[in-house]
Order: structure tokens, then sequence, then C-alpha cells
């Protein structure tokens, strides 16, 4: 896997993967630097009583439509080397079985978006330093749980769009599924407890944001193995 993971990140050096994956944490920081700097007086007054929270709610209420949307570009782009250049043959005929290759792309979908989401926190993090909040009140753990605990609840999303973007060539289709789980995951948080769509919020009816990182693992753990097998009996071209 080790191997499978170092090729897949040597296809992707110099393509526009990387600068997607930095494209995103960069724009939600900016905007929310244009929010901030626009109405700094306003929001640094309703947020007095804790400026970080603030300033964290409002990234990530932008960050969450962006990892969504994320989700689908990123898989699409990785798979799409291989849909490009008809190398689906070439690489399934290396001694290498087909279910390893399905969960190296998987894998590298995750690291992707990890980084996203490292770089997401950092850039919170210097916006708040040159926004002049106060460094020793920084509520690390909260910045944490609400950067990471979305990317963990939604990894049943991240193996689906990879599933999808390896299975059809034509990316159209991975793509519209992305951009409709876009916009049905904006409004997620009014769905009932068991839809993946809501896990990223973080909210169900016991409270408890563990429960949605919980079943989000868990059910992207069961689908990637459904994945590996479906993937090792298909033929791709």
């Amino acid at each position: 896997m080790r191997g499978i993971l170092a090729s897949e990140l040597l296809k992707i050096r110099g393509k526009m993967v990387w600068f997607l994956v930095v494209l995103g944490p960069v724009g939600v920081i900016l905007l929310q630097a244009v929010n901030f700097g626009l109405r700094y007086d306003y929001l640094t007054d309703q947020y007095a009583d804790d400026l970080w929270g603030g300033l964290i709610g409002n990234v990530v209420t932008l960050a969450l439509p962006t990892l969504l949307i994320g989700i689908a570009i990123l898989a699409s782009m990785a798979a799409g080397i291989e849909h490009q250049t008809n190398a689906w043959k070439q690489l399934l005929a290396l001694p290498v079985s087909r279910s390893a290759v399905f969960a190296g792309k998987a894998l590298l979908h995750v690291l992707l978006l990890f980084v996203s989401c490292t770089l997401m926190l950092i850039g919170t993090l210097a916006l708040g330093f040159v926004l002049g909040f106060d460094a020793g009140a920084i509520p690390y753990g909260r910045l944490a749980e609400l950067v990471y605990y979305p990317f963990l609840a939604a990894l049943p999303l991240m193996v689906l769009q990879v599933w999808l973007s390896i299975t059809m060539a034509n990316q159209a289709v991975p793509l519209t599924v992305g951009i409709i789980g876009m916009i049905v995951g904006m409004f997620g948080s009014r769905f009932d407890d068991w839809v993946p769509y809501k896990w990223p919020h973080l909210i169900n009816a016991a409270g408890e944001p563990l429960y949605s990182v919980a079943c989000g693992i868990g059910l992207g753990v069961v689908l990637l193995l459904i994945g590996m097998l479906q993937f090792a009996g298909k033929d791709v071209k």
C-alpha cells in the first residue's frame, strides 16, 4: 500500500490537484478576512465574549460546502488521470491486486482532503492573529474538532465519489453527483440522523458530535470494503 500511495502521489505531481487542495482553504480564509475586514467592529462586538469562537464558526460555515464539493472534484481529477490516458489496463496489469488499487485511490483522496483541512486550521489561526485576537485564548481543541470532525464524518461521501470517479469514464456523472451532494449537504442539518449528508454538520439527537464521526468512519469503512470487492471483479476500460 505504501508503494501504491507513493505511485499515486507521483502521478499528481505537477497537476492541478495540489492547487485545488490549497485553493479551497485559502479561498475560505480570504473570504472570512474580507468579511471581518469590512464588518470588524460589528463582528467583534457580536462575538466579544468569544472572538475565536465567532471566527471559527464563520470559517466552518463556508468550509462545509467547500469540503463537499472538494470531495467530488479531487476524486474526479485523481481518477481522471487514468481515464484521460487510457492507462487502466496498464495499471491493472501490474502485480498489484485490484482491491489494493482501489484502496490506494481512496487513501490518496483522504490524504489530500486531510492536507486541505490542516491548511484550513492553520489559516484560521493566522487570520485570528492578523485580526489581533488574543493568542492565549485560542480554543485549540474546539478548532481541531470543527475542522477534522466534519472531514471524518464525510468519509462515506469520499468513498462514494472515489468509486464513481474510478468506475465511470465520463466524469460528468461523478461531478454532477458531487454538486447535488453539496447542495443537499448544505441543508443536511434538517435531515434525520441516519442520513449521511447530515453527519458532517455534527448534529444529532444525542447532541454528541462523536456519534456523527463514528457513523461516518463506520459506513466509510464498509463502503470501502464493498468498493474494493466490486472493483476487483469489474472490467475497467
